[in-house]
């Protein structure tokens, strides 16, 4: 089986610089956050309604303003990321702010080594599942990490977005919708600040709905429902237009930008 911990150690020190580059970023908006701003979307909040007193586990948190949008909603949230910089900032945020939450540092795979306790939620969002080699322990890891009658939710951009090279212009077509094999990109800037001079060096795989769904079932979740939209919360891919709503798309509406997906644990 091949070693995947260089493909990781790579993509902590990119994570690493981006938390400093995006908690001084417009997109995140760390003082507009800190004065009381939510960073969640509806659909997140739609999907899981009021969440006061229940117990929240959130996956590849970067430095933690979704966790703690959760624990301002009174759940009581733990955070997972991979980056220490991001979770450094993100326990120095919930000290700051007066809430509870908690973070861990390690890889979202290994969840289980460091977290015993069970959730209500446990819930993951926009950008996630492609740092992601293999789905099954990832599945497996949540369906540990939920109390019976439990909730997983997600909300992610939708396998189609990943097939495109963004770093040519148009963006070409290029990567498979099931590929196994890693793609490596290597840029200046990141998401939150194209301007940026940080350089990106990031490995990431792609994954289709059948890998994701199964993943899932086999590990006992029963899927409650798969939705697909072609709008995004964020303006994140090239020549999108922003909608009354707030939201973005693609002019041509060609093809879904995000998916949501709810599943319990019987």
């Amino acid at each position: 089986m091949e070693d995947k911990s260089h493909f990781f150690e790579v993509n902590k020190a990119t994570w690493n610089q981006k938390v400093r580059e995006h908690a001084k970023s417009d997109m995140y908006n760390l003082e507009a956050f800190k004065a009381g701003k939510s960073s969640l979307m509806s659909y997140e909040l739609e999907a899981l309604g009021n969440v006061k007193g229940k117990s929240l586990l959130h996956l590849q948190c970067h430095f933690g303003q979704d966790t703690l949008s959760w624990s301002r909603l009174g759940a009581q949230s733990v955070g997972v990321d991979i980056s220490n910089e991001g979770v450094t900032l993100a326990k120095q945020l919930s000290q700051e702010l007066d809430l509870n939450a908690e973070f861990v540092c390690c890889n979202v795979l290994e969840t289980s080594k460091h977290i015993t306790d069970t959730f209500d939620i446990v819930f993951t969002s926009y950008g996630v599942i492609g740092w992601l080699p293999d789905l099954k322990p990832w599945a497996e890891m949540i369906a540990e990490r939920l109390k019976p009658g439990g909730v997983f939710y997600m909300v992610e951009f939708h396998p189609i977005v990943w097939m495109f090279d963004y770093l040519v212009q148009p963006p070409k077509l290029k990567y498979g919708y099931m590929q196994d094999e890693a793609i490596y990109e290597e840029y200046e800037g990141t998401y939150a600040n194209e301007s940026s001079k940080m350089v990106s060096k990031e490995y990431g795989w792609n994954h289709g709905f059948s890998e994701i769904i199964n993943a899932l079932i086999e590990a006992g979740l029963t899927i409650e429902y798969l939705n697909e939209h072609d709008e995004s919360p964020y303006n994140v891919l090239p020549e999108l237009t922003k909608t009354d709503s707030g939201m973005y798309v693609r002019d041509d509406k060609l093809y879904p930008l995000i998916f949501e997906l709810k599943a319990i644990k019987q």
